[in-house]
């Protein structure tokens, strides 16, 4: 009987324990406050603005050429003989003032022909002095006897002395020639220049068209630039652009001798055709004495031209990140909202894009990406304005 009154005992304990903890769970769980459904909040996006500011800005038209000399010419004698002078000057590189000589031929030949042309002058002029006082003899006498009319022209010897006075005339005309003849044994320089090539040395025979050398002129130079037909909107080309007067202001870029080179040039003109092929104009820009600074700007060099152009006022320059497809920019309004604003772009350049309406002062304009954009949606503006230092 002991071991059944245990067992009642320990049964009826056990029961008791797990009635108390079903109870015990209901009334904890009747006790817990009901959960409330919450929406999480929208994730509000960052983006990257810049205040716009309106300004004149000037337009600059970029090109790229090869400079190269507004005269080149090939020294050619205009008489043959004998070299018998040499310019030190006249060598490849060499450097030269106008009306320098450059060459000289031997004159011997030429000294004698002037001395005998002025001989045949002596003996004309007494000839045609000679015809002359027969001519007055002979006018004089048929006056003594036919005093009532002019003698004719043989008997007053008109022909002897027409052809007495060419005859002067040739030999005077064949002076000049020699005397030609003679100062072109001096070869002398045409302009202030350099030499790009040589072949003639003292002693060598020439001949009258054969290329002693190649000159260049030095007082200016030229950069080609080829350009697309709608830049040329944007700056003066006399003779191309409407009303341009003059040829707008350049900066010409070189490096050379380890040397950055910046000289100061101007727009002379356009080439005679438009590229057949590319359907680009020649812009020519030319700048002075290109050899008076050191290092020079050397013909040959590759050269980078900035063409000063229009000044637009009132654009802003907004950064080509802050376009959008179809001319759109996104701008965030005071109350943090986007909104999409079309722009009208006049031109897009090296610093980024020209804007000439759309925008305002003040106004911020988004430059980064944002995912899933919508027009009017919150962002987070995030101005990088002190940080690029505009």
């Amino acid at each position: 009987m002991t071991k059944k009154k245990n067992r009642i005992l320990h049964f009826s304990i056990a029961a008791i324990l797990i009635l108390s903890g079903v109870i015990g769970l209901k009334t904890l769980i009747a006790s817990k406050p009901d959960l409330q459904k919450k929406r999480p909040p929208v994730p509000i996006p960052p983006a990257r603005t810049i205040t716009v500011k309106t300004a004149a800005h000037p337009v600059i038209i970029t090109g790229q050429g090869t400079v190269r000399p507004i005269k080149e010419i090939r020294l050619v004698p205009q008489v043959s003989g004998k070299i018998v002078y040499v310019s030190s000057a006249l060598v490849n590189g060499g450097a030269f003032n106008k009306s320098d000589l450059l060459l000289r031929i031997d004159p011997a030949d030429y000294q004698i022909a002037v001395t005998l042309a002025q001989a045949r002058i002596k003996d004309s002029e007494s000839k045609h002095h000679l015809a002359i006082e027969e001519a007055a003899v002979a006018r004089q006498e048929w006056m003594q006897l036919n005093s009532d009319s002019d003698p004719p022209s043989l008997v007053a010897k008109e022909p002897q002395l027409a052809a007495a006075q060419a005859k002067l005339d040739a030999d005077r005309a064949e002076l000049k020639k020699a005397q030609l003849q003679l100062a072109r044994t001096h070869l002398m320089a045409p302009f202030d220049g350099r030499v790009s090539d040589k072949s003639v040395d003292i002693g060598q025979y020439v001949t009258p068209g054969q290329a002693l050398a190649v000159l260049y002129d030095t007082s200016a130079a030229e950069i080609v630039l080829p350009m697309e037909d709608r830049k040329l909107f944007w700056f003066e080309v006399p003779g191309f652009t409407p009303q341009a007067v003059s040829g707008s202001e350049a900066e010409v870029q070189v490096q050379v001798a380890g040397h950055e080179l910046s000289r100061r040039g101007q727009v002379v003109r356009t080439e005679g055709k438009l590229d057949e092929h590319t359907r680009m104009i020649n812009v020519v820009v030319r700048v002075a004495k290109p050899y008076d600074v050191k290092p020079p700007l050397a013909v040959g060099l590759f050269a980078t031209v900035k063409i000063k152009g229009h000044v637009i006022a009132n654009a802003a320059l907004i950064p080509r990140s802050a376009l959008r497809a179809g001319s759109i920019v996104w701008v965030v309004d005071a109350k943090g909202r986007l909104e999409f604003r079309r722009v009208e772009v006049a031109r897009f350049s090296a610093a980024g894009v020209i804007v000439t309406s759309g925008l305002a002062d003040g106004d911020k304009v988004v430059i980064s990406p944002i995912k899933g954009v919508s027009d009017g949606m919150k962002i987070r503006n995030v101005s990088t304005d002190e940080r690029d230092g505009s």
